[in-house]
């Protein structure tokens, strides 16, 4: 399906009484993602770890003409899955419903093992996310009983996920797999915690699918943008020309925020998704919101089931 030139509030449905979560919304991709959420009327939870930066961010957002008590902060740490459980169980004592959930927040490189023996780039690109998800999963399913109901789950991926031929994903050491201390070594294993937001929303829509529960997940690619995760990747990991290549050159090549947003806002809102929701089921989506054929590997069903089953696994084991 082709792409578009651009996506904007217009091309997104009325949101008023509907309520959202975007992860790592105070900056880049997420705030523009809020900000095109909240102007149609949603109730958008910024789900991030400072509360300083939230509130800074929610006031910019004020600002812009998004009307008070439209954007709220949910505190939300990632590096540890029982955290974000306990984000999303905070978030269920607060609301009694949720139509848009996008998981937006990430980190690249570097990366270590963390004090559960993970990976901590696998651990908050999918791991935390997989829990909060799952978390939040029960009112989702309660939220698309509703007559007329049009519920999301948006996993913010990323092209790098195409640089990585996975063979298993059916073990701990699967998810702690690092392709080494170097630049393109760096980009791997972000590419391999991308390839899990796929493998996510491809298992998860499947089984929602089959148990005829009405929510549609897409996963998407949001373009080359600028952010400061990208500055500070550049920055860190290219010996002598980072710092200038983050501020001078990167603002040549990669695109602003509110480009990257487009494709997410469209997926977790899109008029054309809500009226062509069998085409949409499960998708991935590439600038500007167009369907693309994913890697063999992300199409790769016994992956996707070993993503799933061993992410649940693993929270487990840490509850």
């Amino acid at each position: 399906m082709p792409g578009r030139n651009s996506v904007s509030e217009e091309d997104l449905v009325d949101l008023h009484g509907k309520v959202a979560v975007v992860t790592g919304g105070n900056t880049g991709i997420g705030y523009a993602t809020i900000q095109m959420l909240a102007r149609k009327g949603a109730k958008v939870y910024m789900a991030a770890r400072s509360e300083e930066r939230a509130l800074e961010a929610i006031k910019q957002l004020q600002s812009e003409n998004i009307n008070d008590g439209n954007v709220h902060w949910l505190k939300l740490e990632l590096s540890d899955p029982r955290e974000a459980k306990r984000a999303a169980q905070e978030f269920l004592e607060k609301e009694t419903r949720l139509d848009i959930l996008v998981n937006n927040a990430a980190k690249s490189g570097p990366f270590k093992l963390d004090e559960d023996g993970l990976l901590d780039i696998m651990v908050l690109n999918h791991i935390s996310h997989f829990a909060f998800t799952d978390t939040l999963l029960p009112l989702m399913k309660e939220t698309a009983k509703e007559s007329g109901s049009d519920v999301r789950i948006v996993n913010v991926s990323s092209m790098a996920y195409n640089r990585v031929k996975a063979e298993t994903f059916a073990t701990r050491e699967a998810f702690n797999k690092s392709y080494g201390n170097s630049f393109s070594g760096y980009l791997d294993t972000y590419g391999h915690s991308k390839l899990a937001n796929i493998l996510h929303i491809k298992a998860l829509q499947r089984r929602l699918t089959a148990a005829s529960i009405p929510i549609t997940c897409i996963a998407l690619h949001p373009g080359a943008v600028r952010t400061a995760g990208s500055d500070g990747f550049l920055a860190a990991n290219i010996p002598y020309l980072g710092g200038f290549l983050a501020k001078y050159i990167a603002p040549l090549v990669f695109h602003p925020w509110r480009y990257g947003a487009m494709s997410v806002a469209f997926a977790a809102a899109g008029a054309e998704v809500a009226e062509k929701r069998e085409t949409y089921r499960g998708v991935f989506l590439v600038p500007i919101a167009a369907i693309a054929s994913p890697s063999e590997f992300a199409l790769d069903e016994r992956l996707q089931e070993e993503c799933y089953e061993t992410t649940e696994k693993i929270i487990a084991e840490l509850s």
